[in-house]
């Protein structure tokens, strides 16, 4: 697969191109300097070739961090067979622009000058100052007001060796423009089913410098997440996959989370972006820092989990400079974090890559369990058992009863209880079934969803099937 990096110093429109070739909003663009941090990826089909594209952080060299962010964005020009290198087309052209797409161009000898903010003609003539960067690919664009993109794209599939046949159109106001927001708002969230044979996705979570990053890192074998110890380095939910087994997996690592009162500027989208990761997750790696005490942000951030309905893995980082014993640290693991008993605990230290390989394999366990589906005899045998062990309580007096089960989904399990008063059925023996149901089945890691109903309840509403013998 064809691939193409985007290069630039910060704040030039880098995202901003990222996003329009991408026709989603993907990466998080604001007036900030230095908004995106870490390489983002997406495959874009153009002409019916799948390339995949790169948005890339400003090279920047203004403090330890964003020369860590040039590293990275330097090593995807190197890997890519296609740069383009954005300028700002309002601004003169500056004699550190020439030098960095000089040290490029060696890198990488294909790469694209393109010139952005070039709103009119008039901007156009004055941007032809840029000439003396010395390459004949030049290009004039304005990603917000859609201009010269068709152009850009065609010269690059005609870089690439794979022809340009037709301009791919793009939707534009009736006067010829259109902000890119505003554009990219009126994209729909695309949220396909869940295929076999897809990707696990993963999502990494937590807090703020617990290690996220680092896990990541560890977790695929590279350095493809900017680590540092400046607070909230990761903005842009970072991707990427791996082959564990015969499965291929997503990683995702999110934004670190904050208090709310303390979530300023770009953090708030960043937290969007965490949330939409979540809302298409599997499975969620809660990250936990085990060289300090747990706070309460820990547990809210867990609430997360249940909201999502994910399969989830504790992950304690930082084992190696643990703040305490195994036993006081699970005790109060096990304490502050009572209604994820379910979910397994692994001790990693994403430093020294302890436990990595088990974690992967954890990974793989909970999967298995989240997609799980009980045969209908099988469900409705412990159902059964279940209430004849610690029958239901009756609701003042009359009789409740279940009068069968059917698992209508997985991913994770969804059992439907057919009973005669459904609206009888107390949290608390719904618990009792939860906990029942883990014990026949193990379901490690993986949620157990519950819903009472009524007889007279559409099977199509429910995709419930009645099972064969099953009388009242």
């Amino acid at each position: 697969m064809k691939k193409i990096a985007i290069l630039g110093k910060p704040n030039v429109g880098k995202s901003s191109l990222f996003n329009r070739l991408a026709q989603e909003r993907i990466a998080i663009t604001s007036d900030i300097s230095g908004t995106t941090r870490d390489v983002n990826k997406k495959v874009i089909a153009l002409e019916g070739n799948d390339i995949q594209i790169c948005d890339t952080g400003g090279l920047d060299t203004s403090s330890l961090l964003f020369s860590k962010v040039r590293e990275l964005s330097l090593k995807a020009a190197s890997e890519a067979d296609l740069v383009f290198y954005v300028v700002d087309g309002k601004a003169l052209a500056q004699d550190d622009d020439k030098k960095l797409f000089r040290e490029i161009s060696k890198i990488n000898a294909k790469c694209f000058l393109v010139i952005n903010k070039i709103d009119n003609d008039k901007e156009k003539q004055l941007a032809y100052e840029f000439v003396c960067f010395g390459t004949q690919a030049m290009y004039f664009i304005s990603v917000s007001h859609n201009k010269g993109i068709a152009a850009l794209i065609n010269g690059a599939l005609l870089e690439l060796g794979l022809g340009a046949k037709t301009i791919i159109e793009t939707k534009q106001a009736d006067d010829g423009s259109e902000d890119l927001i505003d554009f990219l708002q009126k994209v729909p969230e695309a949220k396909a089913p869940i295929l076999d044979g897809e990707s696990i996705q993963v999502g990494i979570i937590g807090r703020v410098n617990v290690g996220k990053s680092s896990l990541l890192n560890a977790l695929i074998g590279e350095q493809r997440s900017v680590v540092s110890a400046i607070e909230g380095t990761t903005i842009d939910p970072v991707d990427e996959r791996i082959n564990i087994g015969d499965k291929n997996v997503c990683f995702v690592d999110t934004a670190g989370i904050r208090r709310r009162g303390k979530t300023s500027g770009i953090e708030k989208y960043a937290l969007d972006r965490t949330s939409k990761v979540l809302e298409k997750a599997h499975i969620a790696l809660l990250v936990l820092d085990a060289s300090r005490p747990f706070v309460e942000l820990d547990e809210k951030i867990s609430s997360l989990v249940d909201k999502y309905a994910l399969g989830t893995i504790l992950v304690l980082n930082k084992w190696d400079i643990r703040c305490g014993q195994y036993q006081q640290i699970i005790s109060e693991l096990k304490r502050k974090f009572r209604f994820l008993e379910y979910a397994p605990v692994l001790t990693v230290s994403a430093l020294n890559h302890r436990h990595i390989k088990e974690l992967k394999e954890k990974i793989l366990e909970v999967y298995e369990h989240f997609s799980y589906r009980i045969p209908t005899s099988l469900l409705n045998e412990s159902i059964a058992e279940a209430t004849r062990r610690h029958p239901l309580p009756s609701d003042h007096g009359k009789i409740v009863k279940i009068y069968y089960a059917t698992q209508y989904d997985t991913r994770p399990p969804q059992i439907a209880l057919v009973m005669n008063r459904p609206q009888s059925l107390h949290f608390s023996y719904k618990r009792y079934l939860v906990n029942f149901m883990r014990e026949k089945f193990d379901f490690i890691g993986s949620p157990i969803i519950f819903t009472p109903r009524g007889r007279g309840v559409s099977k199509d509403q429910d995709t419930m099937q009645e099972p064969d013998g099953v009388q009242e």
